[in-house]
């Protein structure tokens, strides 16, 4: 099996744990020397705290297995494309590749609104390679804003 699509399932798995949460399912994984050293899913709203995003906790776990904020030789796999806040965070945390399962068109600054990961006016650069496992992410997202969308009209109904 491709090494993308065995750690992009296990960013899948992390996501899975966001959505049972009612939590927006984005998973992510650190890979150094093909081991996870890191993981990560969104936890915005059940820690209250808007920097629980799943590339966030990921790295911060990462970081303290290698024992350095440092990840210079690590592949970070996330389910959704990286926002502004956690683009920032990989460029200074100086991953070297990223790899995305769907991407993100309102809010992602990994190619959709801008590429903060490859932009040449930063002192570090990530390589970028998106669309693995696509179509799961992707219809995952679809499936929880769908679900998210019906209870909310359910609760307007029942007030």
């Amino acid at each position: 099996m491709d090494l993308d699509i065995k750690y992009m399932k296990e960013a899948i798995r992390q996501a899975e744990k966001a959505y049972a949460l009612e939590e927006v399912p984005i998973g992510c994984v650190i890979v150094y020397q093909d081991k996870i050293i890191g993981r990560g899913y969104n936890r915005r709203t059940t820690d209250k705290n808007a920097l629980a995003h799943a590339e966030l906790l990921a790295i911060k776990k990462a970081s303290r297995k290698m024992n350095d904020w440092r990840l210079e030789d690590c592949t970070m796999y996330v389910t959704l494309e990286p926002c502004q806040m956690c683009s920032g965070a990989i460029v200074q945390s100086r991953i070297k590749r990223v790899v995305v399962g769907c991407m993100n068109p309102k809010a992602g600054c990994a190619g959709s609104i801008l590429n903060m990961l490859e932009m040449k006016e930063f002192n570090h650069q990530a390589e970028l390679t998106t669309g693995v496992l696509e179509e799961e992410c992707s219809n995952m997202m679809k499936q929880f804003f769908k679900e998210l969308r019906g209870k909310q009209k359910r609760k307007k109904k029942k007030d």
